[in-house]
Order: C-alpha cells, then structure tokens, then sequence
C-alpha cells in the first residue's frame, strides 16, 4: 500500500434541469440567428438604386459572376439558379440561356433573386427580338459570332454577310471567336494547335454553325445578322483597330493576313490569321 497522498477531484459544478434547458434554447436562438443574418445580408447590402449593367458580347458565364457580386451572393449562385429557373427561351435553346441574357442596365432592389433577374433579362431579350422582328435561333448564333468578330458596329453587316456566304457555299466559319469560346477565354492569339481542338465550337475542324451563340448579342449584331448587306466577301481579318479588310480574293486575303501577322509579331505577340476572321473575342 502506498504511502503517497491521493489527488482528491471534485466533482464540477451541474447545471439543473432548468439550466440545460435555458442553454438549449439560447443555443437555438442563436443557430436562428446567425442562419437569418446569412440569409437576409445580401439584401440588406443593397441599397436603393443599384443595377447591373450587361454589356454587350458578354458569355453568360460573365453574367452570372457578374450577378452573384451584384446580389452580394457566392460564387456560382446564379449559374445554378440558371439551370433551375424555368426562362422563357426558345425550345431551339434546350434551357441555355446564351444569346439571350439581353445586354442592358438592369435594377436591383432588396427583393431581386439569381432567377427573378435571368428572368427579367430573357423576357428583354423577347420583347427586344419581336421588336425587331427575328424569330430565328439560328440568328441570334450569327449575331452571337458577329459581335465577337466584328471590330467595331460599322462592319457588323459584312462580318454577317461573311458567316452566310460561307455557309452557303459550305465552307468552314474558321471564327477565332468560337475557338475562343470553347477554350473559356478571350484573346487575339489562335494557334495551329488551337484549330485542332476537339469540340463542336471549333469552326475550324468541323462546318457549320456551333451548336449554340458563344455570347449575348446587342441590338446592332443583331439587326446586322438580321439584314446584313449585299455582297460577295468569304474571307476577313482586322489588320489594326479600325482596319477591318473583307474580300472574296483568297490570295489578297492570305496579304491581309500577312500584314496582321507582322504586325502582332512587332507588338511582340505570336499570331495565326484565321480564314474568316482575323480575330476573335
């Protein structure tokens, strides 16, 4: 038996019945609480008068970050509202809104929701469209592929009239844009590999229109898409800012392209023309 003197522990205060209870209650209103605070935040953070600008040629995946930030969300927010919310698309659309998140200023109030503002952009787009009078989905695409192309309103028409000649005459698009829209991103630099990617918006590697707009088209892609003008052009590139060269001669053609490759490699940038367009968004 050992001589060692033992610890003696002393049993801690308990809390009564009554006790557990007030502490369960305090911890639920407080879960109450911090679950309302989450919950009614983003509307509190916006105040009266705020908006959201869509400008034109946005993806809708820029639009739906775009919105989340607005709305004081988490990120992918609205892009998973978009899948739920029932938009009023054409069947043509299977439920994918790009093309039709109508570029515009939009409110915001305390009351706006993902859904509730997708909503409000489509229904613009409809108005917007019978207004002008295009119904088709196959429109809206070109317009879509335009306003990446196009370098500035003016040569909307011919950058239209371009995509029609060459489907008529069932030719490759070879758009950088579409190239650009299945890789996610926005540059001016297309290379060799790049024509080669495997995916339907790769104008390049197969004929024909993607199988959806790469973008939400304003009033003047549109109306070009529409209407474009008369004309015999297969081939364009934008050799500067405000230089944009259309003709139907290959050979002077492949000169413009030339040029905008000199060009880029003096900026320092290494850059393969396209046959139909010399850039892309």
């Amino acid at each position: 038996m050992s001589d060692a003197p033992h610890t003696v522990r002393r049993p801690g205060p308990r809390l009564s019945r009554t006790g557990r209870r007030v502490l369960v209650a305090v911890l639920c209103v407080l879960v109450v609480l911090i679950v309302l605070a989450v919950l009614l935040l983003p509307r509190l953070l916006r105040g009266p008068g705020q908006t959201l600008t869509v400008p034109e040629g946005q993806r809708a995946t820029q639009v739906y970050a775009a919105a989340d930030k607005a709305l004081h969300l988490p990120d992918g927010s609205t892009a998973k509202a978009a899948k739920r919310a029932h938009l009023p698309l054409p069947a043509e659309a299977k439920g994918n809104p790009e093309g039709y998140l109508f570029p515009a200023t939009y409110p915001i109030d305390s009351d706006t929701t993902p859904a509730s503002l997708l909503t409000y952009m489509a229904k613009t787009a409809k108005e917007r469209l019978a207004a002008d009078g295009i119904r088709s989905y196959r429109t809206v695409l070109i317009a879509s592929i335009v306003q990446a192309e196009a370098d500035r309103p003016a040569d909307m028409g011919k950058v239209a009239r371009v995509i029609d000649n060459r489907l008529a005459h069932r030719m490759p698009l070879q758009m950088d844009s579409t190239i650009n829209y299945a890789l996610g991103r926005s540059t001016l630099r297309t290379s060799h590999a790049d024509t080669r990617t495997k995916s339907p918006y790769n104008t390049y590697r197969y004929q024909g229109l993607p199988p959806t707009p790469i973008d939400n088209p304003g009033a003047d892609a549109l109306k070009a898409a529409g209407a474009p003008p008369a004309g015999d052009w297969l081939y364009f590139v934008t050799v500067k800012p405000g230089d944009t060269r259309f003709t139907a001669d290959y050979q002077k053609h492949l000169g413009n392209v030339r040029e905008f490759n000199e060009r880029q490699r003096s900026a320092g940038s290494s850059t393969s023309g396209g046959s139909g367009g010399g850039g892309g968004a």
